[in-house]
């Protein structure tokens, strides 16, 4: 799976229609939608796209024609975000009628090259999976365990409380594996957890 950090974007003509697609993280899906629509009242669609993992990890999707003939147009987006293996990402495409109309079949082309070339203009980054985790740490093991944070680059938020800190963490599964190995001989020092993956238990 892939993913992508920032939004591009690419335009295209096909019988005195534009095409202008663009290519965003989910997180920012509605913000870009409300804002083409704003920069582009004249424009005959605004079609959409987008697939995301929700908090269990299952995969959702949804697409929109936007007025375009039923399955014509969204569909084709979101065929081309699977078929990059796309995830946590959004696909739109403001399409300007110049007066020619392209039939069902060319919709489905004009719409589905529309999205794959802001696709291609995108750099794709490899998606990993990353889960909530949160350990207790009492105050004798802090330099301990802020020392393997820094070493390791760990992004951290530490909440501290009476009796120690609370570090939580958004981790790969290798690098949740990483920490438990080095806590293990902690444990019995009072080191605990409070939140770990999902799936966890397979390993």
């Amino acid at each position: 799976m892939y993913l992508v950090k920032e939004c591009y974007s690419y335009e295209q003509d096909i019988k005195k229609s534009s095409f202008a697609s663009y290519i965003c993280p989910f997180s920012e899906f509605e913000t870009l939608k409300e804002k083409l629509k704003a920069d582009n009242p004249k424009a005959a669609h605004i079609v959409w796209a987008y697939r995301y993992y929700n908090k269990y990890f299952q995969i959702v999707e949804n697409c929109s024609d936007d007025g375009e003939p039923k399955g014509s147009s969204g569909p084709p987006c979101l065929d081309a975000l699977r078929g990059a293996e796309l995830i946590d990402t959004a696909v739109l495409v403001v399409r300007y009628f110049g007066g020619v109309k392209l039939g069902v079949g060319g919709l489905v082309r004009a719409y589905g090259s529309s999205a794959n070339l802001a696709i291609n203009s995108a750099n794709l980054i490899k998606y990993e999976i990353r889960d909530f985790v949160s350990i207790f740490v009492p105050f004798a093991l802090l330099s301990r365990f802020d020392h393997y944070t820094s070493k390791h680059d760990l992004r951290v938020n530490k909440i501290y409380i009476e009796s120690g800190c609370v570090y939580e963490f958004s981790l790969t599964m290798a690098e949740f594996i990483d920490l438990r190995e080095f806590a293990v001989e902690y444990e019995i020092a009072g080191m605990e957890y409070l939140a770990i993956p999902l799936n966890a238990k397979q390993i």
